[in-house]
């Protein structure tokens, strides 16, 4: 048996390709339009128009180089998973390398009689090619995305393992209609009278076709394209077994790795003489350049962000005085990197004694010790623009994780998977979790898994990403 085929992948991966190539092209032809023809730029007196061809021969140059690049950063990959949020940064790195390429294209040769391209043009380019690029991705993906969701599944998937993981596999097919997977059932991951198994609330038992042993049988009548093992409890004679016999009915085979819980996504294979050895890949941000680049980050936002928010913070502090006697700013104890305790600043929203009869405590839905002004700074994220200047002075950075007071992290480092490692990296005024309505009192579990995430695939167009969702997003904001 083979898992079946089909054209459908490969389809929206040529598709792509195609699309990327004629928006890169009519991007090109836009900033030329919008140049010499649209009159919204004046032509210099007796400026001579450039020959049309010069411009049409550049953008018949970029539009296939923009699909090489897209390819080497892997924006043909089908199916493509995830949301189209995902995508913008790589869409934007893609743009970015054609059209620098292009343009050292064009100055290292040009036809003899071919006068100088505008740079005007190559400076409109990049914005018209990107936005007429990301408009067409949208559309494509959005097109993807009705058609797997029309279209059959074509794949029957056999799990092995009837626990948490189990169920949360079978809902993550679920979610990913362009997969085209479905569920054929469960097996239970021991032989008869073996150890004790207990069934996932989420499963049925009549999703479950038999035992592990009975896999050769169960995957002939289900007619199985793919098996996976979501219990890496099971024997390794048995594993082997499992291994032996997919490979001989060429079914695809895969497997949570046992080190689950223990390791994130970020897992490297190094090999010593022929001996592999399983461990932790570096972070993004242990790369000496990429601190260099974030902190060159942090520095010019913290300083447009203090200009920008003096007036406001002068606006507000009068209305803070008079909403209740204390000062403007208000300092608090939190973790930074490598759990160091930093003084974190903010605009006073509640009252100097507002925690006085309780201790720390998350703040609620409608809080009540919430001042009026600070409820409107706490709705619209105004309180936190002193923390701009622990951004320039180094205690912070614009995105990363959200420090935690000591107090919450002695509660959680012990018991929530993987907690501390947030502390690696500089503290965010925003963040992925954050953005994504993880802050509060949310859960801790969720927001460790985004903090991890933002770390594990962390880039300047990441922050670029997050910073431009966070004016747009203020679920639990209070």
């Amino acid at each position: 048996m083979q898992a079946p085929r089909d054209n459908f992948d490969a389809f929206c991966s040529l598709l792509a390709g195609f699309a990327d190539a004629a928006a890169a092209f009519g991007g090109v032809m836009l900033a030329v339009w919008i140049r010499f023809d649209s009159g919204l730029i004046p032509l210099q007196h007796n400026e001579i128009l450039p020959p049309r061809f010069m411009y049409v021969a550049a953008a018949g140059v970029l539009a296939p180089l923009l699909v090489i690049i897209f390819r080497q950063i892997g924006l043909y990959s089908r199916p493509q998973l995830g949301p189209f949020g995902d995508k913008l940064p790589r869409i934007v790195r893609g743009v970015a390398i054609t059209l620098a390429t292009a343009l050292v294209l064009s100055f290292g040769y040009r036809p003899p009689g071919w006068p100088p391209y505008s740079r005007t043009v190559a400076l409109l380019a990049f914005l018209t090619v990107l936005l007429v690029v990301l408009l067409e991705r949208f559309a494509l993906f959005r097109s993807e995305l009705h058609w797997a969701r029309r279209t059959a599944p074509i794949r029957r998937v056999l799990i092995i393992g009837v626990g948490d993981l189990a169920a949360r596999i079978r809902r993550a097919l679920e979610r990913e209609p362009r997969l085209r997977s479905r569920l054929a059932g469960y097996l239970l991951p021991v032989d008869p009278g073996g150890r004790e198994v207990a069934l996932s609330s989420a499963i049925t038992p009549k999703l479950v076709k038999g035992h592990v042993g009975e896999l050769e049988k169960v995957v002939a009548e289900e007619q199985i394209d793919e098996v996976i093992l979501a219990d890496t409890t099971i024997s390794h004679k048995r594993l082997t077994e499992i291994l032996f016999h997919c490979e001989r009915n060429l079914i695809p085979f895969r497997m949570v790795p046992d080190l689950y819980d223990v390791l994130t996504a970020r897992v490297r294979v190094n090999h010593v003489s022929d001996i592999p050895l399983l461990g932790m890949a570096d972070w993004p941000l242990d790369a000496f350049w990429n601190r260099v680049l974030k902190r060159l980050e942090d520095l010019a936002g913290a300083a447009v962000g203090l200009l920008l928010s003096a007036p406001l913070i002068l606006v507000a502090a009068p209305l803070i005085k008079r909403s209740s006697p204390g000062p403007v700013f208000y300092g608090q104890v939190r973790c930074g990197i490598a759990g160091k305790p930093f003084t974190i600043y903010k605009l006073r929203t509640m009252p100097v004694d507002a925690e006085v009869g309780t201790g720390p405590v998350w703040a609620v839905p409608d809080d009540p010790r919430r001042t009026r002004i600070g409820e409107f700074l706490r709705k619209w994220n105004l309180d936190e623009l002193p923390q701009f200047w622990n951004v320039f002075k180094g205690d912070m950075s614009l995105v990363g994780p959200r420090p935690e007071r000591p107090h919450f992290v002695e509660q959680f480092k012990d018991d929530v998977g993987h907690y501390m490692t947030r502390h690696v990296s500089r503290p965010g005024m925003t963040g992925w979790a954050q953005v994504n309505g993880l802050r509060g009192d949310t859960s801790i579990e969720d927001r460790v898994q985004h903090d991890l995430y933002y770390l594990e695939n962390w880039s300047l167009s990441f922050d670029l990403k997050i910073l431009i969702q966070t004016f747009f997003n203020r679920q639990n904001a209070y």
